[in-house]
């Protein structure tokens, strides 16, 4: 059954995907303005032309309009590595220059940092960072960080989206040591307290971009996971250290403008894993299921709408159940936590830009360099509603077991480096919760 449900997801995502291909913001439609004859990047003292080129929806004899000309600052501004990209034409010689001009962001950040495990202001974890952005000017990210307090860990990464500037593979891996809290109630409750796991981990990635918005990859991994003692459940094995072997496959069609905060196209991806395969008495899958579409309606009001599913299959430990109150929340039920075999989520926005596009710029702050004082600032007023589910294994799915959640909130951009969000929830008995949170809803 959890197949079918999760094909049938699949078919009616590649179904939007199709006909995104005919009607999606990608396709403006209107009065052209110019046919490009040439494209010209400046300000790009690192980074590779191959880079920005190969985000544009449009080349070399195509036309452009206004419209086509924001979606495509928009998709180069969402590498993430810039503090201002602007789109302008102009015509020399009887040529018609498009020209593209950037302002590069900072890119090593030794620095301290306090975040949030689970979104929970109660799981502090704090300790040291280190990141290289766009490593050669290739748009590749190294990624160091030891985490003190709250599930404390040593991790590092490394991804790059662009293995040649002649084709389109891409590739990361990441291994880390942690020291994780049991996240199970029904753990707890079978040993009558709390614990922790010892987690070594290593996952290789690798994978090709077909065109601008697809793209396929192959996931292989090993976890280790060890716990203080054996008991049926709380382990994948028969044993209390679990080692798995992992082996997923990835789709991911992505057609948003700005992916920090879309107003704009689709997100679709899925994701199949086996853990295990039978190796050390392992055996279990997991499925994910994330498709979510973005719309602009009138002016400034944005409608945007997503559904998202977990399921699995086989002898899975609680440390790979599914939740509900940790990563992924119901606001509305922000602390309430869920667990089960499959997790069912959906959400329905409204956004209203009321400050979008705004430069803040801060040099005439002493000594620090311009690219860490340039800033993209936006301010949104958003209505949400959200539902929600957890089930196990066998257990039929009902509306009645949905937890339901809406409200009003803000949210502050501060790109390319953070969204600050600050909301009001109410639940089914019109309790209310206020939320802060430092990332979008989705």
């Amino acid at each position: 059954m959890k197949l079918i449900i999760y094909f049938i997801f699949t078919a009616v995502c590649l179904t939007s995907i199709v006909k995104a291909e005919s009607g999606d913001t990608l396709f403006y439609k209107g009065d052209y303005t110019v046919i490009i004859d040439s494209i010209v990047i400046k300000g790009n003292n690192q980074t590779e032309n191959f880079i920005i080129l190969r985000e544009l929806t449009v080349e070399i004899g195509d036309t452009l309009n206004p419209k086509l000309a924001e979606y495509n600052k928009e998709r180069i501004y969402s590498l993430n590595i810039f503090n201002e990209v602007k789109l302008t034409t102009f015509a020399l010689d009887s040529i018609n220059y498009l020209l593209i001009s950037i302002q590069e962001s900072w890119y090593i950040y030794p620095l301290p940092f306090v975040t949030l495990k689970d979104r929970d202001w109660d799981k502090v974890s704090y300790g040291i960072a280190v990141k290289i952005a766009n490593f050669r000017g290739r748009n590749e990210t190294l990624r160091g960080k030891l985490a003190l307090g709250y599930d404390p860990s040593l991790t590092f990464s490394y991804f790059n989206p662009n293995l040649t500037s002649n084709n389109n593979l891409f590739a990361s891996f990441q291994f880390g040591l942690l020291n994780i809290n049991n996240k199970s109630n029904t753990a707890i409750e079978l040993t009558g307290g709390g614990f922790k796991h010892k987690l070594y981990f290593g996952k290789l990635i690798f994978g090709n971009r077909f065109g601008l918005f697809h793209r396929l990859s192959v996931t292989t991994g090993y976890d280790y996971v060890e716990t203080p003692f054996y008991i049926k459940g709380i382990s994948a094995s028969q044993q209390r250290i679990d080692r798995t072997v992992i082996l997923g496959f990835s789709y991911n069609y992505d057609t948003r403008d700005l992916r920090q905060y879309p107003s704009n196209g689709l997100f679709a991806f899925a994701n199949y894993e086996f853990k295990g395969m039978g190796l050390n008495d392992i055996n279990y899958r997991i499925a994910y299921l994330d498709f979510r579409e973005y719309r602009t309606l009138i002016g400034n009001l944005v409608g945007k709408w997503r559904f998202a599913t977990r399921l699995t299959n086989g002898n899975v430990p609680y440390y790979d159940y599914s939740y509900l109150g940790l990563g992924e929340r119901i606001r509305g039920h922000w602390d309430e936590q869920q667990e089960g075999n499959d997790l069912f989520i959906g959400s329905l926005e409204l956004d209203y830009w009321i400050l979008n596009n705004y430069r803040l710029n801060l040099y005439w702050i002493p000594l620090l360099p311009k690219s860490l004082l340039s800033y993209r600032v936006g301010f949104v007023w958003e209505f949400f509603i959200d539902t929600g589910t957890t089930s196990l294994t066998g257990e039929p799915v009902t509306l009645k077991q949905f937890s339901t959640g809406y409200g009003t909130g803000v949210s502050i951009l501060l790109l390319p480096y953070f969204v600050l969000r600050f909301e009001f929830a109410l639940d089914e008995q019109q309790n209310s919760e206020l939320i802060f949170d430092l990332r979008t809803a989705f």
